[in-house]
């Protein structure tokens, strides 16, 4: 009875050892890329914006 219970037991822990999880840290194969041409268009339209208004603003007989 003694023998069954050590062999449930050992049983147990393998099944619980097996089921672990396992965490890798790697690097990246390719690098890491920011891409910031969205802020640079932005800032090409606001200034865009601002030159027809301040044209439109100027020759109020246009439309």
């Amino acid at each position: 009875m003694h023998f069954r219970h050590t062999m449930l037991v050992l049983l147990a822990l393998l099944a619980a050892g097996a089921c672990t999880p396992t965490v890798k840290v790697e690097a990246p194969e390719k690098p890491i890329t920011i891409n910031l041409n969205v802020k640079i268009e932005h800032e090409i339209r606001v200034k865009v914006d601002r030159e027809l208004e301040s044209l439109f603003e100027e020759d109020n007989g246009l439309f």
